[in-house]
Protein backbone atom coordinates (compact mmCIF):
# COMPACT_ATOMS: atom_id res chain seq x y z
CA UNK A 1 0.00 0.00 0.00
CA UNK A 2 1.09 3.45 -1.15
CA UNK A 3 0.98 6.63 0.43
CA UNK A 4 -1.77 9.46 -0.22
CA UNK A 5 -1.22 11.95 -2.45
CA UNK A 6 -1.77 14.58 1.01
CA UNK A 7 1.15 12.45 3.10
CA UNK A 8 3.75 12.88 -0.16
CA UNK A 9 2.75 16.73 -0.79
CA UNK A 10 2.95 17.10 2.95
CA UNK A 11 6.21 15.62 2.55
CA UNK A 12 7.79 17.65 0.37
CA UNK A 13 5.81 20.30 0.64
CA UNK A 14 8.05 20.53 3.61
CA UNK A 15 11.18 19.64 2.46
CA UNK A 16 11.58 19.60 -1.55
CA UNK A 17 10.07 23.26 -2.29
CA UNK A 18 11.21 24.95 0.65
CA UNK A 19 10.87 29.11 -0.23
CA UNK A 20 9.14 28.10 -4.26
CA UNK A 21 5.86 29.37 -2.74
CA UNK A 22 7.13 31.55 0.09
CA UNK A 23 7.88 35.09 -0.07
CA UNK A 24 11.61 36.32 0.72
CA UNK A 25 12.14 38.17 3.57
CA UNK A 26 13.77 41.59 2.25
CA UNK A 27 17.41 41.84 3.04
CA UNK A 28 18.53 45.90 4.34
CA UNK A 29 21.62 47.34 3.83
CA UNK A 30 22.86 50.43 6.63
CA UNK A 31 23.38 53.25 5.37
CA UNK A 32 22.97 57.26 7.11
CA UNK A 33 21.54 60.88 6.08
CA UNK A 34 22.82 63.75 6.53
CA UNK A 35 21.60 67.38 5.59
CA UNK A 36 22.75 67.24 1.89
CA UNK A 37 20.17 63.84 1.72
CA UNK A 38 17.05 66.37 2.23
CA UNK A 39 14.36 67.15 -0.95
CA UNK A 40 15.09 70.27 -2.05
CA UNK A 41 14.13 72.90 0.26
CA UNK A 42 15.54 70.50 3.08
CA UNK A 43 18.85 70.07 1.56
CA UNK A 44 21.14 72.81 2.85
CA UNK A 45 22.81 74.11 5.85
CA UNK A 46 20.89 77.47 5.43
CA UNK A 47 17.92 76.27 4.57
CA UNK A 48 18.00 73.86 7.90
CA UNK A 49 19.30 76.82 10.19
CA UNK A 50 16.50 78.71 8.65
CA UNK A 51 13.66 76.35 9.96
CA UNK A 52 15.34 76.16 13.21
CA UNK A 53 14.98 79.91 13.50
CA UNK A 54 17.25 81.04 16.39
CA UNK A 55 14.25 81.70 18.56
CA UNK A 56 13.11 79.71 21.27
CA UNK A 57 9.91 78.24 20.41
CA UNK A 58 8.43 75.22 22.14
CA UNK A 59 6.40 73.95 19.19
CA UNK A 60 8.06 71.34 16.76
CA UNK A 61 8.79 72.80 13.38
CA UNK A 62 10.13 70.48 10.65
CA UNK A 63 13.83 71.15 10.24
CA UNK A 64 14.56 68.46 6.89
CA UNK A 65 12.66 65.87 5.29
CA UNK A 66 13.50 63.12 2.35
CA UNK A 67 11.39 61.65 0.02
CA UNK A 68 11.77 57.97 -0.65
CA UNK A 69 12.37 57.26 -4.11
CA UNK A 70 10.24 54.72 -6.08
CA UNK A 71 11.06 50.67 -5.09
CA UNK A 72 12.50 51.46 -2.20
CA UNK A 73 11.43 50.98 1.88
CA UNK A 74 13.29 52.36 4.82
CA UNK A 75 13.11 52.14 8.78
CA UNK A 76 14.79 54.65 11.02
CA UNK A 77 18.19 53.20 12.36
CA UNK A 78 19.91 49.86 11.66
CA UNK A 79 21.19 46.42 13.41
CA UNK A 80 20.13 45.27 16.46
CA UNK A 81 20.17 46.51 20.50
CA UNK A 82 21.63 42.58 21.23
CA UNK A 83 24.42 43.29 19.28
CA UNK A 84 25.90 47.02 20.33
CA UNK A 85 28.76 46.70 17.93
CA UNK A 86 26.30 46.20 14.74
CA UNK A 87 23.45 48.83 15.20
CA UNK A 88 23.42 52.46 14.85
CA UNK A 89 24.44 55.61 16.06
CA UNK A 90 23.77 59.39 15.31
CA UNK A 91 24.91 62.47 16.07
CA UNK A 92 23.14 66.20 15.74
CA UNK A 93 24.40 69.46 16.21
CA UNK A 94 23.15 72.76 16.15
CA UNK A 95 25.79 75.89 17.22
CA UNK A 96 27.58 79.11 16.82
CA UNK A 97 31.57 79.00 16.81
CA UNK A 98 31.99 82.76 17.48
CA UNK A 99 31.43 82.55 21.16
CA UNK A 100 30.77 78.91 21.13
CA UNK A 101 27.70 78.03 22.30
CA UNK A 102 25.17 75.27 20.89
CA UNK A 103 21.47 75.34 20.60
CA UNK A 104 19.64 73.81 23.06
CA UNK A 105 16.38 71.42 22.36
CA UNK A 106 15.03 68.73 21.64
CA UNK A 107 14.93 67.00 17.98
CA UNK A 108 12.28 64.33 16.88
CA UNK A 109 12.32 61.63 14.43
CA UNK A 110 9.40 61.07 12.33
CA UNK A 111 7.93 59.24 9.48
CA UNK A 112 4.87 60.48 7.64
CA UNK A 113 2.48 60.07 4.64
CA UNK A 114 3.30 61.01 1.43
CA UNK A 115 0.61 64.03 1.72
CA UNK A 116 1.03 64.29 5.43
CA UNK A 117 -2.59 64.82 6.03
CA UNK A 118 -2.91 62.52 8.86
CA UNK A 119 -1.22 59.39 10.18
CA UNK A 120 2.56 59.17 10.56
CA UNK A 121 4.48 58.42 13.40
CA UNK A 122 7.31 60.06 16.28
CA UNK A 123 9.92 57.56 16.04
CA UNK A 124 12.24 58.89 18.69
CA UNK A 125 12.20 62.14 20.53
CA UNK A 126 15.52 63.73 22.38
CA UNK A 127 17.61 66.74 23.77
CA UNK A 128 19.88 67.41 21.51
CA UNK A 129 22.30 68.05 23.96
CA UNK A 130 23.03 64.08 24.51
CA UNK A 131 23.91 64.11 20.31
CA UNK A 132 26.99 66.03 20.34
CA UNK A 133 30.21 66.85 22.09
CA UNK A 134 30.04 69.50 24.74
CA UNK A 135 32.91 71.39 22.61
CA UNK A 136 31.47 74.04 20.38
CA UNK A 137 34.70 75.26 18.51
CA UNK A 138 34.37 73.66 15.49
CA UNK A 139 31.93 70.98 13.84
CA UNK A 140 34.76 68.26 14.30
CA UNK A 141 35.04 68.99 18.31
CA UNK A 142 31.16 68.69 18.54
CA UNK A 143 31.14 65.80 16.67
CA UNK A 144 31.24 62.58 18.38
CA UNK A 145 33.88 59.73 17.96
CA UNK A 146 33.52 57.35 20.31
CA UNK A 147 30.34 55.08 19.99
CA UNK A 148 30.04 55.13 24.09
CA UNK A 149 29.11 59.16 24.06
CA UNK A 150 26.63 58.22 21.13
CA UNK A 151 23.25 57.65 21.45
CA UNK A 152 22.14 54.55 19.90
CA UNK A 153 19.24 53.82 16.89
CA UNK A 154 18.94 50.51 16.27
CA UNK A 155 16.51 49.35 13.32
CA UNK A 156 13.12 50.78 14.23
CA UNK A 157 11.25 47.49 12.98
CA UNK A 158 8.47 47.94 15.45
CA UNK A 159 7.30 50.98 12.90
CA UNK A 160 5.76 50.28 9.11
CA UNK A 161 8.11 50.99 6.30
CA UNK A 162 8.47 54.21 5.44
CA UNK A 163 7.48 53.73 1.58
CA UNK A 164 7.48 55.31 -1.83
CA UNK A 165 6.66 58.97 -1.75
CA UNK A 166 6.29 58.77 2.08
CA UNK A 167 8.61 60.85 3.99
CA UNK A 168 11.46 60.81 7.02
CA UNK A 169 11.33 64.04 9.05
CA UNK A 170 13.17 65.78 11.20
CA UNK A 171 11.67 68.64 13.60
CA UNK A 172 13.09 70.46 16.41
CA UNK A 173 11.78 72.50 19.16
CA UNK A 174 14.46 75.47 20.08
CA UNK A 175 14.16 75.83 24.13
CA UNK A 176 17.31 77.97 23.86
CA UNK A 177 19.41 79.43 21.30
CA UNK A 178 22.69 79.95 20.90
CA UNK A 179 24.32 83.18 21.81
CA UNK A 180 25.19 84.67 18.37
CA UNK A 181 23.48 83.58 14.61
CA UNK A 182 24.14 79.63 14.44
CA UNK A 183 26.10 79.13 11.51
CA UNK A 184 26.18 75.18 11.17
CA UNK A 185 24.14 72.54 11.39
CA UNK A 186 24.94 69.06 10.97
CA UNK A 187 23.74 65.40 11.61
CA UNK A 188 24.17 62.15 10.57
CA UNK A 189 21.34 59.65 11.70
CA UNK A 190 21.24 55.86 10.71
CA UNK A 191 18.77 53.91 8.16
CA UNK A 192 18.32 51.01 6.61
CA UNK A 193 17.26 50.47 2.73
CA UNK A 194 15.31 47.87 1.48
CA UNK A 195 15.21 47.34 -2.20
Amino acid sequence: MSPGPGILQQLFGRFGNQGRNQGQRPIGYRSSVQVGNGDLLYDTEAEVLALITGVAHADFTKIWQMTIPAQQRLHWGFGSPALPANQGYMWFASMETTTPTFDVGILRIEQRRAREVKGGFVVAEMPDSSLHTPTATSLATATPRDRNEMIALPEKAEFPFIGEDSKMVLSYALTTPSTAAHVIVAFQIPITIYQ
